[in-house]
């Protein structure tokens, strides 16, 4: 791609009163704290200027990577070679009835938190899961036996030539998948359909869940959450552990010995340290159980 297309979105940007930053590094953006730099890192403030941003880099063909919290991601160490659109300043949420609409920004945290003070039951397992709403959408992610597909009215996107939305058994959503996973439309909005519910019980149920999340998983280290699909019949975390994986480590990049489904952080991993360790678990996992074990993080810059 041409260097001057990439000055023309940067002075279109910042024309549109967005923030544009050269080379940032997506380290700096990931939970995984691992990721060489973006072309351009562009957080816009409007929806409107949003837009116009997509639009423009479908125009100049340079690709995009609409980013939330970051926390599903293994950017490779060379970084993207394209435009990273940030969703930062998409976080609002309100109430419509029973309904919580909110931007594609907002942490799914502080969205169990708004549903639980209006006393709305539905999203209690999604609580402590570590993404935005747009991500989260984007993968139905889910725990606790719960799925985004359990509470997603409607969602909003634009893929840069117009706009629309997807409501009900349209999303597609089946596991960690959606009608979104592995497009190009970038997720502004969801409407989420609760019930209603019980203040205490709602954040009793919260509490719990919480709970088992800190004494399970390894939170005190940067990493991308559960690294592995569930394989039908089996648990990816009990199958390394019986493989005997447990901190297996390759330079930065740890199998937490906490929980086994589980790579870690634990000082300098680069992406080519996490996509050996995987490498490993899954020939390992493969040899000794005959178990095929899928990631579910999203690799980017990477050729899977």
């Amino acid at each position: 791609m041409p260097a001057t297309d990439f000055l023309t979105l940067a002075a279109f940007a910042s024309g549109q009163g967005a923030d544009v930053l050269e080379d940032e590094p997506m380290s700096q953006h990931t939970t995984f704290q691992i990721g060489g730099p973006a072309r351009l890192f562009i957080r816009p403030h409007e929806e409107s200027s949003l837009e116009a941003i997509v639009r423009l880099c479908v125009k100049l063909e340079i690709p995009v990577l609409s980013l939330g919290n970051g926390s599903n991601l293994l950017i490779s160490d060379t970084g993207y070679a394209g435009a990273v659109v940030s969703l930062e300043a998409f976080q609002r949420i309100d109430l419509d009835g029973t309904d919580i609409l909110c931007g594609a920004g907002a942490l799914l945290k502080d969205v169990c938190v708004f549903a639980r003070d209006h006393a709305l039951s539905g999203l209690e397992f999604a609580y402590g899961i570590p993404g935005s709403i747009g991500g989260a959408v984007y993968m139905n992610a889910g725990a606790y036996g719960g799925e985004m597909r359990d509470v997603v009215k409607q969602s909003w996107y634009l893929d840069g030539i117009s706009q629309g939305s997807f409501s009900g058994n349209a999303h597609a959503f089946s596991y960690r998948h959606s009608v979104y996973t592995g497009s190009r439309k970038v997720i502004t909005r969801v409407r989420f359909a609760l019930t209603p519910g019980e203040r205490t019980q709602i954040d009793g149920k919260m509490k719990e869940l919480m709970n088992r999340r800190v004494s399970k998983q390894p939170l005190e280290f940067p990493s991308a959450g559960s690294v592995f699909k569930r394989p039908p019949g089996h648990f990816a975390g009990t199958l390394i552990d019986q493989c005997g994986l447990k901190g297996a480590q390759v330079g930065g990049a740890m199998v937490s010995d906490k929980h086994a489904g589980f790579i870690v952080n634990v000082g300098g991993a680069t992406c080519a340290d996490v996509c050996a360790l995987i490498q490993h678990i899954q020939r390992t996992v493969l040899q000794k159980t005959g178990v095929k074990l899928e990631s579910e993080i999203r690799m980017i810059g990477l050729d899977s």
